[in-house]
Order: structure tokens, then sequence, then C-alpha cells
């Protein structure tokens, strides 16, 4: 799995040097903060990482699950809610 949630992540330069017939999951969604990611970007990333891997072997989700203890992340269940359809939304735009 790759993880690409912020810029300290870095480039999809790694991608490169995948062999086979791999899968990406790219976690562009981040379930650090409640704020959603803007879709336009999200695509444009994906779009970014094509540039190495093929669509079709291309998958989007959240970065990480969502933290269900008192310390983890502070994101509402509606929160956690509208980041999933925002995944939901831009898979079925990218995808079909």
């Amino acid at each position: 799995m790759v993880l690409y949630d912020d810029a300290r992540s870095g480039s999809f330069a790694p991608l490169a040097k995948l062999t086979g017939e791999k899968k990406v999951v790219l976690g562009l969604i981040t379930t650090k903060n409640p704020q959603l990611e803007d879709k336009d970007e999200v695509i444009r990333r994906i779009r970014e990482a094509e540039n190495f891997v093929p669509l079709e072997r291309l998958y989007l989700s959240p970065q990480c699950g969502f933290a269900s203890c008192e310390i983890g992340n502070k994101l509402t269940e509606e929160e956690q809610w509208a980041k999933l359809k925002l995944v939901k939304d831009i898979a079925k735009e990218v995808w079909g």
C-alpha cells in the first residue's frame, strides 16, 4: 500500500519501480483532520500517479483507519462519513 496524504510524503516517483501487475492503493484522503480534501486536487494526484501505474491498477482510500480510541484523531462520526463519501464520489468520477 502506498500512502500519500500530505506533501511531506513526497512524489509518486517510487511507483516507477513497481514490478509485475501489482496494485496500488493511494491513501490521499487524510484521517488526521476533519477538513475535506479538494476533490479536484485529489483527482489531479491520481492522474499524477497514473504517470507511473496504469489507472486500472490504482485504487483510492483514506490514508489510514479512523482511530477509535480517546487519543486518536479528533473526527466526529459525521466527519468520518463525509470523508468516506468523498472517496466514493471521486472513485465514481475517476473509475466510473
